[in-house]
């Protein structure tokens, strides 16, 4: 009989530490707002995966672990198709592409990023399915299940934290005065740089996440590494007035989403992070 409930009644926290100690195998799904699946065997993580099943191929995994360009992401999904990833990765190994360590590491990272992101739901309809595993092409990793859940339970403090500190994802964010002599003081990330690189005004913090596929704990994080250093700060956004109801007609017309609006080229220090981002 297959084990069902919701978040709400019992945690992610819960959950892993019930199969790590029951030693149990099969699959766990999980549905929210999106869909996630961990396989275990024997108590091990050994596979993850949120949304459609292309997030979790192995090329989109490279892509994601920076170790494939999008363009070679996208012409070796075309190229193969019908190929079974460990097939794909051998493929991958002898044409040059990457080595065994950097799929073995990638599929790993993706795989703690996936669960990571599940300790943040606080509900979802959840069924464990016994014996039941991922499809046999998929590249699998043992993981101890006890460093999974401390670390991220860690990260749900964290993202407790987080919340408080930045609870409003509807703000916006500019360059504080003359940033570049702290740029060339700090060290950022691929993910930091394509954030900076939509710092302005009109963009909020949502529309910045979204645009570079960041969740709300990524887009969060991410924002308050960058105000603790001192390179951006909020923008202060004046109480808005209650809008004047439109004519019916244009009422019932529905209003696009806003898109993020890129960084001005004409603030030099913008125009040499989007120029950095381009040559990664």
């Amino acid at each position: 009989m297959a084990l069902k409930g919701n978040l709400r009644d019992f945690s992610t926290t819960q959950l892993l530490n019930l199969i790590n100690l029951a030693r149990k195998t099969g699959t766990l799904t999980i549905h929210s707002d999106d869909m996630a699946q961990m396989s275990f065997r024997g108590g091990k993580l050994i596979y993850a995966m949120m949304g459609d099943a292309s997030n979790g191929n192995l090329a989109s995994v490279l892509q994601r672990a920076g170790k494939l360009s999008a363009e070679q992401a996208r012409f070796i999904e075309q190229r193969a198709q019908g190929t079974s990833e460990k097939q794909l990765g051998h493929l991958l190994i002898q044409a040059g592409y990457v080595t065994q360590s950097d799929i073995i590491q990638s599929v790993r990272q993706d795989i703690l990023d996936t669960v990571y992101k599940l300790f943040t739901w606080g509900e979802g309809i959840f069924r464990f399915d016994a014996n039941e595993m991922p499809p046999g092409d998929r590249i699998t990793i043992p993981i101890d299940l006890e460093s999974v859940i401390m670390e991220g339970s860690r990260r749900l403090k964290e993202w407790e934290r987080l919340q408080e500190e930045l609870p409003d994802l509807d703000i916006s964010l500019r360059f504080t005065d003359k940033p570049d002599a702290r740029l060339r003081n700090i060290n950022l990330t691929v993910q930091e740089w394509r954030v900076v690189s939509f710092i302005n005004p009109r963009n909020t913090m949502q529309q910045i996440g979204r645009a570079n596929n960041l969740s709300d704990f990524e887009i969060r994080r991410i924002v308050y590494g960058l105000l603790q250093a001192g390179l951006i700060e909020i923008v202060s956004r004046p109480r808005p007035v209650a809008p004047v109801p439109a004519p019916s007609t244009e009422r019932r017309r529905a209003v696009p989403e806003p898109k993020p609006i890129e960084p001005a080229v004409k603030r030099s220090v913008v125009r040499r992070l989007i120029n950095r981002i381009r040559s990664l």
